[in-house]
């Protein structure tokens, strides 16, 4: 790093109050589609635009962010386009700064255990996407270095902060639906091939060797999502499909796709819950919302994806009966009530990111850390081997002993 992409220590501008402390957080990957979009400009700038976060005994902590990459040249573009005055394409130099007390991690996955190896051994605080690692043992070993090294780690848990799915967390602390009998999740959108119009996602996600597929990339998600709000996972059946395995990357030209671009999955959880979810690239969209979550219980149910839900509860519910000879005059939609947005949601990632720097500057404990993330791996990883030995597999509780 040199002093024309880092601005030295003496240029900055010292605030008066002493009730005001900056934290500088090196931000890898910035230039990818989520980190640039999710984390630098929806989550850490609009912290930084709000004047930081009020800590409870009323100081504020506030962000200067280093942005990471390995193309300098785009950084500087980066950087002058949010008026940041930090950059460089050299971790190593950046980890050995003092300045910087947290490592964010938005790399590829490939890329990213090696990374966070070296941040653990800086001593810097973490906060890193997911997938964590490419195996579940790596993922368990990062976990354990960083808590011998005592060192905070926080991994993305995203779709937790959903307005549907916050909504759908009050319904279940509320008791509405009675004891929970299971959930049925749909996630997922046609991806066009490549060929006559462009993909949606990266070539990469379509490429085993390079760590693609959507078992991967979704599992930890649903794992954290179904402990969270359902019970721990305790089994997983899942079938993993190439339903389309030609495809054509950025540069237009032909390749054979080597990962799973739809995976279908049971998961049993504690205390008895059954959940089934799809996940699709391959599939065309014929719902509400990208994502949704039908959750069945006792007295109601609830359907809610990214930003709605609505419910049904035991005594508004009509009384089906099956006849193929008639059609269906009822509405069943109709028998559905919208959920009241009683509350105000912020950005997902941002409001995750608000918890995590309270949880550093406080030094209290932080849930969705290294090892929450490797229990996502854990799954994804008995998913894609239940998937080619066609059985079910137990998941065994991970811990750092």
């Amino acid at each position: 790093m040199s002093e024309t992409t880092i601005a030295p220590a003496s240029a900055r501008t010292e605030s008066a109050a002493p009730a005001v402390r900056e934290v500088g957080i090196i931000m890898n990957g910035v230039s990818g589609r989520m980190g640039y979009r999710q984390h630098l400009v929806r989550s850490i700038l609009a912290i930084r635009e709000q004047g930081g976060i009020e800590l409870p005994d009323g100081t504020r902590l506030t962000v200067r962010p280093l942005l990471v990459g390995r193309s300098e040249a785009k950084l500087a573009e980066l950087a002058a386009k949010h008026g940041i005055e930090d950059y460089t394409s050299d971790l190593d130099a950046a980890l050995a700064d003092p300045r910087w007390e947290i490592y964010a991690d938005f790399l590829v996955t490939k890329a990213r255990s090696s990374a966070l190896r070296k941040a653990i051994a800086a001593g810097k605080t973490i906060y890193t996407e997911k997938p964590t690692a490419e195996t579940v043992e790596e993922a368990l070993e990062l976990a354990r270095l960083a808590a011998d090294a005592g060192v905070k780690t926080g991994v993305v848990h995203d779709k937790l902060y959903l307005p549907g799915l916050q909504k759908l967390k009050r319904l279940i602390d509320s008791g509405f639906f009675g004891r929970i009998l299971s959930v049925r999740g749909e996630f997922g959108y046609w991806v066009f091939e490549g060929d006559w119009q462009p993909a949606q996602r990266p070539s990469w996600n379509y490429r085993a060797e390079d760590g693609g597929g959507i078992i991967v990339d979704m599992f930890p998600h649903w794992n954290y999502v179904l402990e969270n709000l359902f019970g721990k996972v305790e089994t997983v059946y899942a079938h993993a499909a190439v339903h389309i395995a030609d495809r054509w990357d950025e540069r237009g030209e032909h390749y054979t796709a080597t990962a799973e671009d739809a995976a279908y999955g049971v998961f049993e959880l504690a205390g008895g819950v059954v959940a089934q979810i799809n996940s699709s690239w391959t599939v065309r969209v014929n719902r509400d919302e990208l994502v949704e979550f039908h959750v069945d219980g006792t007295h109601g149910s609830a359907v809610v994806g990214l930003f709605g839900a609505k419910i049904q509860s035991r005594n508004a519910t009509p009384k089906p009966v099956w006849n193929p000879d008639l059609a269906d005059a009822h509405d069943y939609d109709a028998d559905w009530a919208e959920v009241p947005t009683n509350d105000v949601f912020q950005n997902g990632f941002k409001q995750q990111w608000e918890e995590f720097l309270l949880s550093f500057a406080t030094g209290s404990e932080y849930e969705f850390d290294l090892l929450s993330g490797a229990r996502g791996v854990q799954l994804a990883e008995a998913g894609l081997r239940s998937s080619s030995e066609g059985r079910k597999i137990e998941i065994v509780p991970l811990s750092l002993d």
